[in-house]
């Protein structure tokens, strides 16, 4: 009876035969859906920008609100709502370009040791073949099948089997700080877009602070609702809901308060 074994390189099955030899491994072409995906591994990004979108979404609906309760004055609101845009936006996007870079540089600095190790001589490479080895059998292959498939991976990309096998590095989706802080930057100008507009043309303000809080609640219960959908949480779609739009509400709670102290203590 064969063994099957999943070729880390690709999308591939590789089937091992009763003497331990290799089989071609069967390709999945682009067009073949994997049935294997997983919720946790699909959408990352769009679940990254629906959570920056709510930070944003929070961020300038509370500093609006918060403003609001201390003063009625529209151009206050205003000048509030901009600069909490303006301020997240550029803070998360320098927070993730600096945290992706660092992530990118260790990256890099790993897959030249490997490099300089595959350099430094036979033994140094024979080490590292044992290394590789010993991953496969500790993952549950015999020992000679991890030897196997070890040097075959070794002949077709040492740095790259080392890389993902001992590092967990993918060298085909290496960190990119420019795309994180991009994605970052957008994702909190969409979600802080919501109340600052929804507050911007509107003079009375009761009518203001209300229209602020029911775009942000609608908001805040969107993004809750993708958050958990993309998640593949389909039956917690309500709590999911539920649990970000309490979250908004504290925060746009408290600081609609401390604005309104602020506003009683200079009125007295």
């Amino acid at each position: 009876e064969e063994d099957e074994l999943e070729n880390p390189l690709n999308s591939a099955v590789v089937h091992v035969q009763p003497d331990g030899e290799l089989e071609a491994p069967l390709m999945l072409h682009d067009d073949e859906e994997d049935e294997h995906t997983h919720h946790s591994q699909r959408n990352p990004w769009l679940r990254a920008f629906i959570l920056g979108a709510n930070d944003g979404l929070v961020s300038v609906a509370s500093l609006m609100l918060g403003v609001g309760g201390g003063s009625e004055d529209l151009q206050f609101m205003r000048l509030a709502a901009l600069a909490a845009w303006i301020g997240g936006a550029l803070s998360m996007a320098l927070g993730e370009y600096v945290s992706v870079a660092g992530q990118f540089d260790a990256e890099m600095a790993d897959i030249q040791k490997e490099r300089d190790t595959q350099d430094a001589g036979p033994e140094a490479r024979a080490h590292e073949l044992d290394e590789l080895t010993m991953i496969y059998v500790n993952r549950g292959l015999s020992q000679q099948l991890s030897r196997q498939v070890a040097e075959e991976l070794t002949r077709v990309d040492v740095i790259r089997a080392h890389a993902r096998d001992e590092l967990g590095i993918d060298l085909d989706v290496l960190a990119n700080p420019w795309e994180a802080a991009s994605v970052s930057c957008v994702a909190f100008s969409a979600g802080a877009a919501m109340p600052l507009l929804a507050g911007w043309f509107i003079s009375d303000h009761y009518t203001r602070i209300f229209a602020v809080l029911g775009v942000s609640t609608f908001g805040l219960l969107l993004f809750g609702f993708l958050g958990a959908w993309l998640g593949g949480a389909r039956d917690k779609l309500v709590v999911g809901s539920a649990r970000v739009l309490l979250g908004g509400l504290v925060a746009m709670g408290a600081t609609y308060g401390l604005g309104s102290v602020f506003k009683t203590a200079t009125d007295n």
